[in-house]
């Protein structure tokens, strides 16, 4: 029996992962953490000695990596070559590796051929820039989440007021642009809506609306729950 996967694409800000974690823990799915697994992988390279610049030694080293993510008692576990490393993958320099490193192609290549086998032994919902039209092409379910930049800086900006940092709502709006410009015209994976995508725009819509939308999408598409 074909596990069902749904995949979430969408720009900067739209909220992506708190609405898939929302959907995960309602549908008994696995959120697949793709940061989280990034960090997996740049801690293995900090703690083989490799630069971060060492192309070279960084690609070589990706063939020995095995990364996967179960949940234990409704809490996410990263397990990195059978060890479970959840509490050692959100330091700052592991953060640093992962940024360094996450822009060689072998890295991304690894960890999509881990994605797509995490999707075929578990029902997933995954989310991304690229998910729906390159890591999961054949998801039962794919959603296009957006909103309009205003409405995306302007909860960046009460998100980042409420943990007492100082920010201007224009730059954050300006920033979101730009992001989502670079995005759409990366060489590798650009941002788009898959042709079979559900489009799904938030901007007028409250997270749980969000979420209840895209579970009836799930269920258009064939879900059972």
């Amino acid at each position: 029996m074909a596990h069902f996967n749904i995949a979430v694409d969408g720009p900067a800000g739209a909220g992506k992962s708190t609405i898939a974690r929302a959907i995960a823990k309602k549908l008994g799915f696995v959120y697949v953490d793709t940061g989280a697994m990034y960090r997996a992988m740049a801690l293995y390279f900090l703690r083989r000695g490799i630069p971060p610049e060492d192309e070279e030694g960084i690609r070589a080293a990706c063939s020995d990596v095995e990364i996967t993510i179960c949940y234990q008692e409704g809490s996410q576990r990263v397990i990195l070559n059978g060890e479970d490393v959840s509490g050692l993958i959100r330091t700052e320099e592991v953060g640093n590796m992962a940024s360094a490193t996450s822009i060689y192609l072998p890295v991304r290549e690894k960890l999509v051929e881990l994605q797509q086998q995490l999707a075929r032994t578990a029902d997933v919902i995954m989310d991304g820039r690229d998910i729906g039209t390159c890591v999961l092409p054949d998801a039962q379910c794919k959603i296009y989440l957006t909103a309009s930049p205003q409405v995306r800086a302007k909860r960046r900006y009460e998100e980042l007021k409420e943990k007492g940092i100082a920010c201007n709502l224009e730059e954050i709006e300006q920033d979101i642009i730009e992001r989502d410009y670079r995005d759409i015209h990366r060489e590798h994976s650009p941002l788009k809506q898959a042709e079979d995508a559900d489009l799904v725009d938030s901007s007028d819509m409250t997270p749980d609306q969000v979420v209840e939308a895209i579970i009836d999408a799930a269920r258009k598409r064939g879900l059972k729950a």
